[in-house]
Formats: structure tokens, sequence, C-alpha cells
């Protein structure tokens, strides 16, 4: 992934705007083995279609449930196709693999994590965020 880092780091910014110097930050630990948690794309030849990351906390008041996985996005002529159900699997057994479980992710989405074996856990809040968000949880 180093070869297409720059790539990436514009595509998640295009998607969720959070700038692009902090995904580089998170991609570069991972690249330098100071942590286990990375970024994970899927490729249509050289296009980014999906991807997600796994952090620390994603930008909530729980810090507690950690790792989180973040910025999962499958651009939209893609949706439909379980991209981002094996990327979701990928990530969990590539943490599993690593000793990290159980793992956690928020989202406003109901019934779409269900299906990949992810729980419900709680409401939490997030940075600068008036309304409770769901955090899930996969064991």
């Amino acid at each position: 992934m180093p070869s297409i880092k720059g790539q990436a780091a514009e595509w998640f910014h295009s998607k969720w705007g959070v700038p692009q110097d902090a995904y580089l930050e998170c991609m570069d630990a991972n690249l330098n083995g100071d942590t286990d948690y990375g970024w994970y794309l899927c490729l249509d030849g050289e296009r980014i279609i999906a991807g997600l990351g796994v952090i620390e906390n994603d930008f909530h008041d729980r810090k507690d449930l950690t790792p989180n996985v973040c910025a999962v996005y499958t651009d939209e002529e893609y949706r439909g196709k379980g991209i981002a159900g094996q990327l979701l699997n990928l990530v969990v057994e590539d943490c599993r693999a690593k000793g990290i479980s159980p793992v956690y992710l928020v989202t406003d989405h109901t019934g779409f994590y269900e299906r990949y074996g992810w729980e419900f856990l709680c409401m939490v809040q997030g940075d600068d965020e008036p309304e409770m968000t769901r955090m899930y949880i996969h064991r």
C-alpha cells in the first residue's frame, strides 16, 4: 500500500472531509510498524472503490472502546455487491489474528452492520456532535 498511500488519503478525505494529513499520519504509523491498526482498500484496476480503516478512537467519548473501524465507504456505483461486507470481515479476521478482539465502530446506520456479525452495544457521544450515535461491537 505505500505506493498508493497518497491516493488513499485523498480518497478518504474526499468521502469524509477529514484532513488528508490525518489519514497519512495513521497510514504511516501502520507502515512504520508503530501500530497494528491499518487501512483496507478495494480496487477496480487502479481506482479505489471502497475502503475502511482501524484507529484507536473514531471521535467519540468512549475512549475505553477501542480499536474502532472507521471511514467505511463504498463508491455508490459499487454498492450492493457485498464489497463493504468483505472488507469488514477481512478487518475483523486480521485484527483477531493479531490478538485484537473485540473491535468497535460508530455509525448512524441500522441493519447494515448486523448482517456481518456486528451487534449494537450502546449509544456514545461524538466529539462536537449534538446527537448521540450508535456504537457497535464485533466479538
